[in-house]
């Protein structure tokens, strides 16, 4: 009897087994992509961008060809990109789907690529738009949709793991920590324990250390954006305690800046300085941490020493970093497409977290959706509250008031100006 009833106790066992997994596996299939066209149907499907290749997204080609085999998608490069897209939508080679940029929106001379772009908001379309955080998604006047972010950028610093793990040090998240963390590399013979380059304005060691503590000053005051946008000469105080922060950054010794001055540019120089291992943090953007990975090979110190390293934000303050969360490239799909149904098809395949994220990570850059954990490089930014990530498309400053921060902080920062004067000239800075 004991043995019979084991027996069925067993066999009951294996059949529930067996419901589970059959359960699981169809809940899994369920979350899947569904096909909504003729798995059978054929055309091509042209995505245009400025990228001399796109590996990443030839990948989700492939996998959306497991759906659509006789599809032929293909990615084509525009030279000068930002100036020749509005004749190529307007050309009778129009792009069915082409990359599109939240500073295009409101500006004359790109309205062509706002003006073909179908509202991706559309509730028919089916995107899952809430799989991507909602601060980088464009607010535009009417409410639609334009462009969709398939990658997200960000300003932050290098960080070598494998030196503060040899020193004993914790990466720092505060201002006080940084400064701390510095003069004990200092103290233990590095020469400069955060570098960057510093030798034009744009994405230098400045700029991306400060941009992002700036906005956080601004951020919930209505009226100091609106002076700043408007380049209103008063509107140069706002800039006070970021330069006096920037001031205080260097006079704390965090940084070297002759031996910044070696580094000769903001991408490959940037980066194979990194490599070379002696440097505990170098500030960079998402965009340059995106090339790290290609360059691995490239680094003789790099492969005679490889080490781990990982992007974290720049703790400029003591109540811990900030994490400035930007668009990087966003989609759009060619509302005159002659295949619009199949590129709005494309589009519901890949704007889904597992798609986004695979892309993301093939192509080494952030992905713009709610879970950052995923990826261990990028994975520090969505350990920051809530309550610290600052977008420049919600607090709404434009291009123009940025390029007067962006002057005003190199010239405090490589000593060409004072604080007081770098405030006097705002509104007169040009790039």
């Amino acid at each position: 009897m004991k043995k019979a009833i084991c027996i069925i106790l067993a066999a009951l066992m294996i059949l529930g087994l067996a419901a589970c997994n059959s359960e699981k596996k169809e809940s899994t299939a369920e979350k899947g992509f569904k096909t909504a066209l003729d798995s059978s149907s054929k055309c091509q499907i042209t995505i245009a961008g400025g990228y001399d290749n796109f590996e990443a997204l030839e990948t989700e080609f492939d996998r959306f060809n497991e759906y659509y085999p006789d599809v032929e998608l293909k990615f084509t490069k525009v030279d000068d990109y930002n100036n020749m897209i509005g004749k190529v939508l307007n050309g009778n080679d129009a792009p069915d789907i082409y990359v599109n940029y939240s500073w295009m929106y409101g500006r004359d001379q790109y309205k062509a690529s706002i003006d073909h772009a179908e509202d991706l908001s559309d509730p028919s379309l089916k995107l899952d738009l809430d799989c991507i955080r909602s601060n980088i998604i464009l607010n535009t006047d009417d409410g639609t949709l334009p462009m969709v972010p398939v990658f997200s950028n960000t300003y932050g610093m290098l960080v070598n793991n494998d030196l503060f793990e040899k020193e004993g040090l914790s990466v720092p998240t505060t201002y006080k920590e940084l400064v701390e963390v510095c003069k004990a590399f200092s103290d233990k013979g590095y020469k400069s324990p955060l570098m960057g380059f510093t030798n034009e304005e744009k994405t230098s060691l400045f700029t991306l250390t400060i941009y992002p503590f700036f906005c956080g000053t601004v951020a919930d005051n209505e009226e100091a954006v609106k002076k700043l946008n408007a380049l209103d000469p008063s509107a140069g105080e706002y800039m006070r305690p970021s330069l006096e922060k920037m001031e205080q950054l260097l006079n704390d010794g965090c940084a070297d800046l002759d031996a910044c001055a070696k580094i000769e540019n903001n991408y490959d120089a940037v980066i194979l300085r990194f490599f070379e291992g002696d440097v505990p943090m170098m500030t960079c953007s998402g965009d340059t941490v995106s090339g790290t990975k290609k360059r691995e090979s490239r680094s003789e110190a790099f492969i005679a020493n490889p080490f781990k390293y990982t992007f974290v934000p720049v703790p400029m303050s003591d109540d811990g970093a900030i994490f400035l969360d930007m668009p990087n490239l966003q989609f759009s799909v060619n509302k005159d497409s002659k295949n619009l149904d199949m590129a709005n098809e494309f589009m519901r395949f890949l704007i889904t977290s597992g798609e986004l994220n695979e892309m993301a990570q093939n192509k080494g850059l952030m992905s713009p959706t709610k879970d950052l954990s995923f990826n261990s490089m990028y994975a520090a930014f969505g350990d920051v509250p809530e309550s610290r990530v600052i977008s420049p498309e919600v607090v709404g400053l434009t291009d123009d008031a940025v390029l007067q921060l962006r002057m005003a902080v190199y010239g405090v920062g490589t000593g060409a100006m004072t604080i007081d004067k770098a405030i006097e000239g705002f509104g007169t800075y040009t790039q």
